[in-house]
């Protein structure tokens, strides 16, 4: 298959996987600290990545290590824990809406650090995109006084280092094997992870708490799924395509996670779907002009 329809593959598969992480993680968090899931999810992926890939992390040059390094750093250590933090006050599907930022964010910091080109339309879709997370999230906070909107500062920190990560793999790893990538940055954040993991008591309390490994195996589906199998093909996926067509993934994902949040009980306000909708209005602007360049 070539890579102009092989990327719109990856794209869907990206879309009900990670669509799907978000209900994970809140089931996740019934047993687990948000810490506790964050860092166990580092553990078990790198588990999986290292059984597959770890002959791959041969394949890159030393020269390149600073850059697996801040990838590591922006598209997988930090938004793991970010992401279960402001789960732990915000519905699955409203934080699946904000993380449809991304492509704002991928543009935004492409423009201002990686030299990438941008025009009118596009910064008017940043604007929109952004008035419709402020719309999102006010809207929230009157739905669901009782939980608290400004954790969804958390996922736009999240999508800001996606955006860093996705500009970094194009501009300096675009010609690295993606399994590579992704092996190389939990070679990284492995260590760091379980250190934090054996903090936060996860090791003495597991064999003893039910409710934990139950939550234990929700984390296992979504670092298999989620993490390793994910951002293999997300890597691949920016290397076939675009910046801003990868990071359009998002999309699709928030149909997927509001599916799995109503069918779990979630409610969402007409006003903060409306701020959804206005969200993907500004993703569309964004896109638009690569989906050109891209045909």
């Amino acid at each position: 298959m070539d890579n102009a329809k092989l990327k719109w593959v990856y794209l869907v598969i990206l879309s009900v996987i990670w669509g799907s992480s978000f209900i994970l993680i809140k089931h996740a968090l019934v047993g687990l600290t948000a810490t506790q899931v964050g860092a166990l999810r580092i553990v078990i992926t790198a588990i999986f990545l290292f059984s597959v890939g770890l002959k791959k992390v041969k394949l890159i040059k030393r020269s390149q290590w600073k850059w697996i390094f801040w990838t590591a750093m922006a598209g997988s250590l930090f938004p793991v824990f970010l992401f279960a933090i402001a789960q732990e006050q915000l519905d699955s599907s409203v934080a699946s809406m904000l993380n449809s930022l991304t492509p704002l964010n991928t543009l935004v910091f492409g423009m201002l650090f990686f030299g990438v080109m941008v025009t009118k339309r596009q910064v008017l879709g940043v604007v929109i995109g952004l008035i419709g997370a402020l719309v999102l999230v006010f809207a929230g906070a009157e739905f669901n006084p009782s939980h608290n909107y400004w954790f969804g500062a958390f996922v736009l920190f999240a999508t800001i280092g996606y955006g860093l990560n996705v500009n970094i793999i194009k501009k300096y790893l675009n010609d690295l094997n993606a399994l590579a990538i992704v092996t190389g940055n939990f070679v990284i954040i492995v260590i760091p992870a379980l250190t934090i993991l054996a903090f936060t008591g996860f090791f003495s309390d597991i064999l003893q708490n039910e409710a934990m490994q139950t939550a234990m195996c929700y984390v296992a589906v979504l670092s298999l799924f989620g993490t390793a199998i994910a951002k293999v093909i997300y890597s691949r996926l920016v290397q076939i395509s675009s910046p801003i067509f990868a990071s359009s993934v998002t999309y699709t994902m928030p149909v997927v996670a509001i599916f799995w949040g109503v069918f779990f009980g979630e409610q969402l306000s007409v006003y903060q779907l409306l701020g959804g909708i206005i969200i993907l209005a500004g993703v569309y602007l964004v896109n638009k002009r690569s989906k050109k360049s891209e045909a």
